[in-house]
């Protein structure tokens, strides 16, 4: 209960800090960037430029799923197609620099360049695959309507009204998924308090082919960025785990998060949120098998 509740206070606390600072910034920065512009650069005519440029932008932004997905809807504000938009939000939590310095730290340059290259192709190709189907009818527009008053109606707005638009975008956006927030990290904090290291190894380990599949469901009910989860990785693969069962469990906890599904049920249907899951779900799993292949 002790590690439960310390998870959910720590964890609540800093994502809503993240949150808000974060989307404060991003609402500052653009009101010096007009949408079409964003629009411009990754709507390239050539549809999957947009997509690796996007997953390239997310592997620099150092964001957990929570803290990425302010800048995903600012995406889909300003009309830049949705399978980019996804691109985005798969590269950005789950390939950053503090998780490329961990695994080179922890499993060294192989597997560290291996998991990049996959984490960035997973990315990519799940945007690609998303934009395809043409699922735009299935997002819901909410932060577009609720918003609709607090754009910047000036030519060249003064520091004054840009920052009374960014206090009042992040104040109305906060407002709209902080219950998600806190109900997905409520669930991820008993899970984190009451479900035992030993619980991953006795179902995923050893070299049993659903050893990968099962190391994927376990982590998308988990919530943890790349920092907090690796350590944990290192400790799996102590105890026996295959790497790439162990690298497909830390996908999952990094790029499918149950909190992050609860913030994108406010502005996607749950029908979107399914395809992308599934997608980018197969994906994992696939690398988490290519691992154990490659890394026998």
């Amino acid at each position: 209960m002790a590690e439960a509740i310390n998870f959910f206070i720590f964890d609540t606390i800093k994502i809503f800090i993240l949150l808000a600072v974060i989307i404060f910034i991003v609402s500052i920065l653009r009101s010096f960037i007009p949408p079409k512009k964003i629009r411009k650069i990754l709507s390239h005519k050539y549809q999957f430029t947009g997509n690796f440029l996007a997953a390239a932008f997310g592997i620099v932004t150092p964001f957990c799923t929570c803290s990425a997905i302010p800048l995903f809807l600012g995406f889909i504000e300003a009309g830049v197609p949705l399978g980019v938009t996804f691109s985005f939000l798969i590269a950005s939590p789950m390939i950053n620099e503090i998780a490329i310095a961990l695994l080179f730290g922890l499993f060294g340059w192989k597997i560290s360049l291996t998991y990049i290259i996959s984490g960035y192709l997973i990315a990519v190709i799940s945007g690609l695959i998303i934009g395809k189907l043409k699922v735009e009818n299935l997002t819901k527009n909410i932060v577009q309507q609720d918003t609709k008053n607090l754009s910047l109606n000036f030519l060249k707005p003064t520091w004054t009204q840009r920052l009374n638009f960014a206090k009042n975008y992040t104040v109305k956006i906060i407002l709209k998924v902080g219950p998600y927030v806190i109900i997905g990290i409520g669930v991820g904090a008993w899970i984190h308090g009451y479900v035992p290291t030993n619980f991953m190894v006795k179902y995923a380990g050893g070299n049993s082919w659903y050893a990968v599949p099962i190391a994927t469901l376990i982590g998308i009910p988990l919530y943890s960025n790349a920092a907090g989860i690796l350590p944990l990785a290192s400790v799996l693969t102590e105890k026996g785990v295959s790497i790439g069962t162990t690298l497909a469990f830390m996908m999952a906890v990094t790029g499918l998060s149950l909190p992050e599904f609860l913030m994108l049920k406010k502005v996607i249907k749950t029908k979107l949120i399914i395809i992308f899951a599934s997608i980018v779900g197969i994906g994992i799993i696939l690398t988490g098998y290519l691992f154990n292949f490659l890394l026998k």
